[in-house]
């Protein structure tokens, strides 16, 4: 592999760009190397400018679940762009979208379309803080939930301490209304209720995809509604990135448990910018302009981004047994890596669910953050880049999930599995 062409884009971009990349985990700081810039992409393939062609595992982090260039959302897009890019008024798009959604969600009432999943949560959030009237919340270490100011928090001297900012620019005096504890832990979750009585939400992903794949255990999220209905606190499900990916109706088909309020994100946009919250229509009749809860945006419902998302949704109810298929490979990617490891002695731990997959160089299971910081990142670097040189394109990152697209073959996963036995060999 060359990848000249690569560091002159990224040499000349870092003279416009800070960091020269727009969000900071392309920057390939923590696996090493120059970061791919990429020329298109060709169903479960990227071509980057250089003209290596890749096994594409990121799916632009998720949302092209059809993988890329998917024909049915493409003609979509264009006949959406045909009739004007945005207009800042309501279009019927948006409505077919909603009614989609909602269809797939009986528990959900009403969606509220933004632009980002970064949004989507800060506004879910605002909604339950504006209908339950409490301040703080509660959110877990290691999930990533966006990058709005309540949210970039550390944990400080404990679980059960209420978080300090993580980042520069944001303020204590709002940090201080965000309580840690510890994904899977529900004593930490007790002991942040000990600790305050205004609990407005409790949010989390209940599949986290950012501290890498780790599901949560179903008791545990059972036992977070029976703390939230004994609080009146109100239970989020941040489903940006497992809505539409762990199965058609992402955690809330795999686990019993019923959020107040769910974030959507990835999918829905079909690789458009598209956010949206959803909850009963009670929480929901709460937002401006029926409600006091203020919440708005130029670019929401975009027609462009609603066309791109109904036909990847269209797409996805269609295909009775998508997910049947998307999991099988994932199994069959996540068994073969972990076979490879083992012959090359190498602890790995793996897991699937859906078209979601996940594993870490632990020797370990891991159940939550701290479990997860275990893990040799000096390895998975390594590796990583060890499987760029194959043709194989994952995560530039321990503690982020990867995704199978529909168009990745057996084949492919075959190739992967041979790829990752060489490389395997080699890191040992």
């Amino acid at each position: 592999m060359h990848y000249q062409k690569s560091i002159k884009a990224y040499e000349k971009a870092r003279n416009v760009i800070p960091g020269g990349v727009d969000s900071p985990v392309r920057a390939f700081k923590s696996v090493g190397g120059t970061p791919l810039f990429i020329k298109k992409g060709e169903g479960a393939y990227l071509i980057d400018v250089d003209g290596n062609r890749y096994v594409d595992y990121v799916q632009s982090w998720g949302p092209l679940i059809f993988g890329h260039a998917n024909k049915t959302i493409e003609k979509a897009v264009i006949k959406a762009v045909k009739k004007g890019l945005s207009f800042g008024a309501p279009t019927k798009a948006e409505t077919n979208l909603a009614s989609l959604i909602c269809s797939l969600f009986p528990e959900m009432d009403k969606v509220r379309f933004v632009s980002s999943g970064t949004e989507a949560v800060m506004s879910a959030i605002r909604l339950a803080r504006g209908f339950s009237g409490k301040d703080d919340i509660i959110k877990f270490e290691g999930c990533y939930h966006g990058h709005s100011d309540s949210l970039l928090v550390q944990a400080g001297s404990g679980a059960v301490t209420f978080g300090s900012p993580s980042s520069p620019g944001v303020p204590a005096d709002l940090t201080k209304h965000t309580l840690l504890a510890k994904y899977n832990d529900i004593k930490s979750v007790k002991k942040c209720f000990e600790n305050s009585k205004n609990i407005a939400c409790i949010i989390i992903e209940p599949i986290a995809g950012n501290m890498g794949f780790v599901p949560a255990d179903p008791k545990f999220l059972e036992e977070l509604r029976a703390l939230c209905d004994k609080h009146g606190t109100l239970l989020i499900f941040d489903e940006v990135m497992s809505g539409f990916r762990a199965s058609l109706k992402g955690a809330q088909g795999i686990y019993p448990t019923v959020p107040d309020l769910v974030t959507f994100g990835k999918v829905i946009g079909g690789g458009m910018p598209v956010g949206a919250f959803a909850g009963r229509a009670e929480v929901m009749d709460k937002l401006s302009p029926d409600g006091p809860v203020y919440q708005a945006g130029t670019l929401s419902g975009n027609p462009v981004a609603m066309a791109a998302g109904l036909a990847s949704l269209e797409q996805i109810v269609d295909e009775s047994d998508l997910y049947v298929r998307l999991e099988k490979k994932a199994k069959k990617l996540v068994e073969g890596l972990k076979e490879a490891a083992k012959e090359a002695g190498i602890p790995l731990q793996v897991g699937a669910i859906g078209s979601m997959f996940g594993f870490f160089f632990n020797d370990k299971p891991v159940k939550n953050f701290d479990d997860a910081l275990k893990s040799d990142t000096t390895r998975f670097a390594a590796f990583h880049q060890g499987m760029l040189r194959e043709g194989f394109y994952f995560a530039c990152s321990q503690f982020e999930t990867g995704f199978i697209c529909d168009a990745m073959s057996d084949e492919m996963i075959e190739e992967t599995i041979e790829a990752a036995q060489k490389v395997f060999k080699e890191i040992a």
